[in-house]
């Protein structure tokens, strides 16, 4: 194993996958033939034996290796590395449940799956509460219902690295289509399903701007949303299938090939809620995910013991990586119940917690309220939260009054007040940011609400110190390890302790950016910083809360925050509790801001509206001693909100000012019609230019019919190699214009002949552009599946084509040796180092044989990066688009030496120039 591992550093010095015993040599590792060769020989060196010459092309993973069943009959010794010990006896039978120490080593959330997979596929991870009966789903029956999902996306065509949007509820589907899009090597893109029916055309407007943002391919969603989210299609140019997670996974055919995502690809855009504006797509690797879990799991001391209960939605970062892949990563169970039955009986939240041995939890705020509200003394009577060890409050404001009096309520029947953690986290971190240390109870800091108002400073007030102006604010933790927070002042200097000002934060998982949003990434960035854009200020290391940037409202030189003026605001007779908006209205003739209130009431009596506005002045004037420049009071269902239930002031506000707030909802269908009307536009326009497209891929195939085949016939008939190349090339340089595929070459010139030119390959075109760019005599090195082709191969043989096997090892590597005698001083030797066409979008690994002719005969590599031909004309498909191909030729690279060592480094070079300008991922 530490002779396959050194091999790999030198093959992929910026990394390589982690060996196995039973990692698959070309599938896995990339070993091409000669790279097999060189590790035989290296490992004949080290053992001190013959290795048979029959592993070359019988040997498929490490462990083949181990024991050549052809050697002598007594097996070579394997000695462990010496980090490792040998185990003496076999390793017991883990039963189902049992966990072993997780590796530290998981870059990514699949490499954690394949660690569960391997050590113990049938413990239970998934319990799924609904109203029927309860489902169970264990890691292996996860992976493979995911597995099919994957397979299926590749079917319609998904290809690596396409946004993915799911539009499902939590439930088993949400599970199986998140990781199917992981395993397909696709991005997820979560966005929610419509609650109700009567707001589908803002739900439809709204989700149209991320799912074109994202530039989704594939809409997954329930069979009750197709139809609806079909109207999509009219409206996202990239979307081209619409269906469910079971459609997908029932789709028949052999499996599709899957490339593995690596940890700096992206594996999520989460949608920010939009409380304060437009939704921003941040960007999160896979390596974003696994450390940031990494560090909360730490400061929480989680361990694969621990049971995560949660009602949270998994289109939410909470929900979907705090609790299931923090869940999975780590190897815990997670008990997942629909959030619309937590909405309904929150007591239900706390049983299955009961009933699970629950020992992790989360909620916004307003779940714990809702616990208090609705959640009875005789609901109590059945439940045990002593199993409860953090209480996680996160996502929006954390109440101190709801943190005492949850731990007052719930006391009683085992809850901790030490189990009670407010968090502070954002979706630019991936989720987590700030936690408490356990078994501290929550910290609530006591401040002057006057001085903080007017001067940005958190002072505390004396201990017992009561009256409207005792501010009480909770602390919501310390940095997790690795990160760091800091608050700034307008310029963007840094503010002592209990000084409020803007937070920023950074760490190992801070957003590359926002997707596809320049500007907003911008302002996202402070050097290393990223502002959070919310308020706050630090205390003895804790970070506390004081609001967002973008909600304070400025009045008569006082900064307002409105959380706390909708709270007691909420708490009048009448108004809807958490359906309160206030925010601030600039006023150029006063220099300020005026304060509007915007409150839901179902009263509609003329005197009960009045008892409420009263109600409203004199709790405003109560908690920041002034009463609003506005009231308005509006119906049920007006004040708009995220998905996740925060209000969206922004929103609010624009919809005061534009006096669209007390316009009446239209009926859905009349939605519906209003929006398939608005995308009819666009529509037109998609079938005029696929209509243009597919005249002009028809008239392409007219040109190659009418074309090549005569060609191909001349070639057969001319004589001497260097005529009929002559012939090719006029020809092509004269059909490639009438295609609408103009060639752009830039970069060095070509030495004279011998020399070996390496390219890219991602089309059936690379040959024709090469062959219509290159001067002089041309050989290609072709795949041997093509050398008995009864007309390919005999046009290929008489252009002077050179055939080398790729699937017989042996052969591969003598037909390696042999192209050396190819070489002369008439012709290049041309080869796509990559091998054969593949779908798979990036530049794929390089094989070693083209830098090894090189090396051997001590001849220049010459690398010229193909750029275009994919989209022009995709591998697999005979529909070539208009565009221009781009061809970036390399500086000659000369051999250091003859070997082995030679042959890297020409690879090296070589690579690094075709990924710098061939346009796509390096997956190397």
């Amino acid at each position: 194993m530490s002779v396959i591992t050194a091999l790999l550093d030198e093959l992929r010095p910026h990394g390589h996958p982690t060996v196995t015993l039973d990692s698959d040599l070309e599938r896995d590792l990339a070993l091409d033939s000669l790279a097999l060769a060189e590790l035989l020989a290296r490992l004949d060196d080290a053992r001190g034996t013959r290795l048979s010459t029959t592993l070359l092309g019988t040997a498929t993973t490490p462990r083949d290796l181990l024991v050549d069943p052809t050697s002598a009959a007594s097996p070579p010794t394997v000695v462990p590395p010496s980090s490792a010990t040998a185990p003496s006896t076999p390793a017991p039978v883990r039963q189902p449940g049992a966990v072993g120490p997780r590796p530290t080593d998981l870059p990514t959330l699949l490499d954690s799956l394949d660690w569960h997979l391997a050590t113990h596929p049938d413990r239970p991870h998934l319990r799924l509460l609904d109203e029927t009966a309860p489902v169970e789903l264990t890691y292996a029956e996860l992976h493979d219902q995911a597995l099919a999902v994957a397979h299926g996306l590749r079917r319609r065509g998904a290809e690596t690295g396409d946004s993915i949007a799911l539009m499902l509820p939590t439930g088993r589907d949400y599970f199986v289509a998140f990781l199917g899009v992981l395993l397909a090597g696709c991005t997820a893109v979560p966005i929610y399903p419509p609650d109700r029916p009567s707001r589908i055309g803002e739900h439809l407007q709204r989700q149209r701007h991320i799912l074109d943002n994202a530039r989704a391919t594939v809409l997954i969603t329930v069979p009750e949303g197709r139809s609806l989210a079909r109207l999509m299609r009219t409206h996202v140019a990239s979307l081209r299938h619409v269906c469910t997670a079971e459609e997908l996974a029932s789709t028949d055919g052999d499996p599709m090939p899957l490339r593995r995502a690596g940890p700096d690809d992206v594996a999520l855009v989460q949608y920010t809620s939009g409380s304060t504006g437009a939704p921003k797509g941040v960007v999160l690797s896979h390596r974003d995910l696994v450390v940031n879990i990494d560090a909360m799991a730490q400061v929480i001391r989680a361990t694969p013991e621990d049971v995560f209960v949660s009602w949270l939605p998994l289109y939410h970062d909470m929900g979907l990586i705090g609790a299931w892949l923090g869940s999975l990563h780590v190897g815990m169970r997670l008990v997942s119940m629909p959030p619309q039955d937590f909405l309904v009986r929150p007591a239900a939240w706390l049983q299955a917690i009961t009933d699970h041995g629950g020992t992790l939890a989360a909620s916004p705020n307003f779940g714990y309220e809702l616990c208090l509200r609705r959640v009875t003394d005789e609901q109590m009577d059945g439940l045990d939260l002593s199993t409860w060890r953090l209480a996680f409050n996160g996502a929006e404001a954390v109440g101190p009054d709801t943190l005492r009096r949850f731990a007052d309520r719930f006391g009683p029947v085992g809850l901790r007040p030490e189990a009670l953690a407010p968090v502070y986290g954002l979706a630019e971190a991936a989720v987590g940011l700030a936690f408490p240390p356990v078994g501290r109870p929550p910290i609530i800091d006591r401040i002057s609400r006057d001085r903080l108002v007017r001067g940005g400073v958190a002072e505390p007030v004396p201990d017992g110190a009561t009256g409207p102006d005792v501010l009480e604010l909770a602390a919501c933790g310390q940095p997790l390890p690795g990160y760091a927070i800091r608050v700034v002042d307008r310029a963007g200097s840094a503010l002592p302790d209990r000084t409020q000002g803007r937070i920023q934060f950074t760490g190992p998982s801070a957003t590359r950016g926002y997707l596809r949003n320049d500007e907003a990434t911008r302002r996202l960035r402070d050097g290393e910083w990223l502002d959070t854009g919310d308020l706050g200020y630090l205390a003895d290391g804790d970070i506390v809360i004081t609001g967002r940037v973008k909600d304070l409202i400025i009045r008569a030189g006082r900064n307002l925050h409105p959380q706390e003026l909708e709270q007691v605001i909420g708490a009048v007779d009448g108004v809807r509790a958490g359906c309160v908006a206030a925010f601030g209205v600039g006023d150029a003739e006063r220099g300020t801001e005026r304060l509007v209130v915007v409150a839901e009431t179902r009263e509609t009596d003329p005197g009960a509206r009045e008892a409420i506005r009263s109600g409203i002045v004199d709790a405003a004037v109560d908690v920041v001693e002034t009463p609003p420049d506005e009231i308005v009071l509006v119906g049920p269902g007006t004040v708009p909100k995220t998905s996740s239930g925060k209000l969206r002031r922004a929103e609010t506000a624009r919809r005061y000012t534009d006096g669209l707030l007390d316009q009446p909802v239209r009926a859905a269908w009349v939605q519906l019609a209003r929006f398939g009307w608005g995308g009819l536009p666009r529509a037109v326009r998609g079938l005029i230019a696929r209509l243009r497209e597919a005249l002009h891929a028809a008239w392409a195939r007219l040109l190659v019919v009418g074309v090549v085949v005569p060609l191909a016939v001349m070639v057969v008939l001319l004589p001497g190699h260097r005529l009929r190349w002559r012939l090719v090339r006029r020809v092509l340089r004269a059909l490639v214009p009438l295609m609408g595929t103009p060639i752009e070459a830039d970069g060095a010139a070509l030495p004279a002949p011998p020399a070996v030119i390496v390219a890219n390959h991602a089309s059936w075109l690379d040959g024709l552009v090469l062959s219509a760019h290159l001067e002089g005599g041309v050989r290609f090195v072709v795949g041997e599946v093509l050398r008995d082709k009864p007309i390919e191969g005999f046009v290929l043989r008489r252009l002077g084509a050179v055939f080398v096997e790729r699937h017989d090892r042996e052969q591969g590597v003598a037909d390696v040796a042999a192209l050396s005698e190819t070489l002369d001083g008439r012709s290049y030797l041309v080869a796509f180092p990559e091998g054969g066409l593949d779908s798979t979008v990036g530049l794929r690994p390089f094989r070693l044989g083209a830098f090894s002719v090189a090396a051997t005969a001590g001849v220049p590599v010459v690398p010229i990066a193909i750029r275009g031909s994919r989209w022009v004309l995709p591998p697999h498909t005979t529909h070539l688009r208009r565009g221009t191909i781009h061809l970036e030729v390399g500086a000659p690279i000369l051999p250091a030496g003859s070997g082995w060592s030679a042959t890297l480094q020409l690879r090296d070079a070589a690579r690094a120039h075709i990924a710098l300008h061939c346009g796509e991922t390096d997956l190397g």
